[in-house]
C-alpha cells in the first residue's frame, strides 16, 4: 500500500479504534464508494422518519432498524425502542444517587480489574487520552452493580457498556441502555449463569487432577456434569 493511498483513510475509525497495520485501505475505499449512495438514501429516510421529534413504532421502523440505524441517530433510536429513555425520564436523579451510595470494595475492585482490558485498541479508553472513557465506564458499571445487586458485575459487561458509551457519548444514557439489555432484552439470568460457570471452571482443573495418590478415591471421568448450587443442571 502506498503511503499516499493509506493517508486518505484515517488511522482511527469513527468509534476510536485504531486500524491494524495490514488494513486494506484500497479495498475499504472501493467498498465505501459503492455503498455511499445506499447510506445517503438510508440516512435521508431516517431523517424524515424522526422529523417529528419522537421515534415512531411500526413495521416501517422495524424494517429500517433491520437495515441499520445511521450512527448520528443510533443513540436516540436505541434509547426509545429499548425503553431506556422512558426509564430514565421516570427516574430523574436515580443514576447519580447510585454513584453516591454505600461503597462496595469487592464490586469496585472487580470493575477496576477489567478497565485496562476494555478495548485496548481504542484510543478513547487509554489513560493517555483526555478525556479518558475509563472513568465513564467505571461509573456506568459501578452504578449498575448497585442497581442490580443480583448480577453485580460480570466479566464481559465492560465491553457491552464500553460500546454503549461509544455510541451514546452519554454516561447516564449508557447506564439505562445497559439496564434495558441485561434486565429486559437479553435472556433472563444470562449473567448470573456466566458467573456461576466461571466460578465452577476455576475449580475444574483441580477436579480433573483427581484425588491425592494412595487415597483409593477415583477421579471423575471427563463427562462429569457441572451443577448449580441448588443441584440443578446449568441451563444453556
Amino acid at each position: 500500500m502506498e503511503p499516499a493511498e493509506r493517508s486518505r483513510v484515517p488511522r482511527i475509525d469513527p468509534y476510536g479504534f485504531e486500524r491494524p497495520e495490514d488494513f486494506d485501505a484500497a479495498a475499504y475505499e472501493e467498498f465505501v464508494s459503492g455503498y455511499l449512495v445506499t447510506l445517503a438514501r438510508r440516512a435521508a429516510k431516517w431523517s424524515r422518519l424522526l422529523r417529528g421529534g419522537g421515534v415512531p413504532r411500526g413495521r416501517a421502523v422495524k424494517r429500517y432498524v433491520r437495515k441499520g440505524v445511521p450512527l448520528e441517530h443510533r443513540a436516540r433510536v436505541w434509547m426509545a425502542l429499548s425503553g431506556a429513555q422512558a426509564q430514565m425520564d421516570q427516574n430523574p436523579g436515580y443514576y447519580h444517587r447510585l454513584l453516591q451510595g454505600e461503597r462496595n470494595p469487592r464490586l469496585e475492585d472487580a470493575i477496576r480489574t477489567d478497565l485496562n482490558r476494555t478495548f485496548p485498541d481504542n484510543v478513547k479508553f487509554r489513560k493517555t487520552t483526555e478525556p479518558c472513557l475509563q472513568k465513564t465506564l467505571y461509573n456506568v458499571l459501578l452504578a449498575y452493580g448497585h442497581h442490580n445487586q443480583a448480577v453485580g458485575y460480570c466479566q464481559g459487561m465492560n465491553f457491552i457498556a464500553g460500546y454503549l458509551i461509544l455510541i451514546t457519548n452519554n454516561e447516564e444514557e449508557s447506564f439505562w441502555l445497559l439496564d434495558a439489555l441485561v434486565g429486559r432484552i437479553l435472556p433472563e439470568n444470562i449473567f448470573r449463569t456466566r458467573k456461576l460457570i466461571h466460578g465452577h471452571c476455576r475449580q475444574t482443573p483441580r477436579e480433573l487432577q483427581g484425588p491425592p495418590a494412595g487415597t483409593g478415591v477415583r477421579a471423575p471421568g471427563p463427562g462429569f456434569r457441572l451443577q448449580a448450587d441448588d443441584d440443578s443442571p446449568l441451563q444453556s
